[in-house]
């Protein structure tokens, strides 16, 4: 079995065979670590590479500022509006495909242009397990992923990222807002907004891993949390102040899921209509 200390040597391997690279940057635990062993690599031949676009909350975009900033990191923005892109904002079951060869063709672009050898992103082992079209781009474009190829998953990287000091080592998983749409639902410029305002409004209360699934084109709200933000929200004062807030927003209804925040949970609708298509017509 290989050691965790095994994978952290084979990423530094893979990593020096680099001459320089492009770091697609979300300032999510991933990447904000493969951007820092990068940086520990190859010094200043690196450059962190992010994305502006109205599925990629601003508080996410500045907490990637102040990293690459206190770190003296070299980092490019682009924009990147996923609704630019024909057929994107139909929703597509390959929207993430769509997103992925628009973007990373925009940072091998930006890399090209600034003589940078490579372009890295940070899959790790534990994204084989679920749907993920826009890995498919990734592959077509020759993209590189370092933290996939050493073997290390979501749990290694924490660790790893705590002995670093980093303060995303237990900072929740997060995904485009665009993924709170669920698949045939158009994504618009409202939807997003709306989804951010919501979720942001969450996280004030205290909740840390949260989504707000946006169901009947922006009249349902499903609230996904863990454990501990499912307590949270299940006091009388906070049941108010959500519902006052999210039909403010313009949801004629807030939901809280039982079952709790999981990755994918739309995915589960897929496995759904498939089971359905196994059953004869009546």
């Amino acid at each position: 079995m290989t050691t965790l200390a095994e994978k952290e040597t084979r990423l530094k391997e893979i990593l020096r065979g680099l001459k320089s690279a492009a770091v697609a940057f979300s300032g999510g635990v991933d990447s904000t670590f493969l951007l820092k062993v990068a940086s520990e690599v190859l010094g200043d031949k690196v450059a962190a590479v992010t994305g502006r676009s109205l599925s990629f909350p601003e508080r996410e975009l500045s907490a990637a500022r102040r990293f690459t900033r206190e770190h003296g990191l070299n980092h490019l923005e682009i924009d990147s509006e996923e609704l630019e892109i024909p057929g994107f904002a139909a929703n597509p079951v390959n929207r993430c495909y769509l997103c992925k060869k628009a973007l990373f063709t925009k940072i091998l672009m930006a890399a090209e242009t600034r003589s940078l050898e490579v372009v890295m992103e940070a899959s790790n082992l534990d994204d084989e397990g679920d749907f993920r079209p826009g890995f498919m781009a990734i592959r077509e474009l020759g993209v590189l992923s370092p933290l996939l190829e050493a073997g290390l998953t979501k749990s290694d990287i924490r660790v790893l990222s705590r002995e670093r000091g980093l303060p995303t080592w237990d900072k929740p998983s997060f995904a485009c807002l665009a993924s709170r749409f669920p698949y045939g639902e158009t994504i618009t410029p409202e939807g997003l907004k709306k989804v951010d305002a919501a979720e942001t409004f969450l996280l004030s209360l205290g909740c840390r891993q949260v989504r707000v699934r946006c169901h009947d084109q922006g009249r349902l709200a499903r609230i996904e949390t863990d454990e501990a933000g499912l307590d949270l929200l299940a006091t009388p004062v906070n049941r108010r102040q959500v519902t006052e807030k999210l039909t403010g927003l313009g949801f004629a209804y807030i939901a809280l899921d039982l079952q709790g925040y999981r990755t994918g949970s739309l995915n589960e609708t897929l496995a759904a209509q498939e089971r359905l298509t196994d059953f004869p017509a009546a």
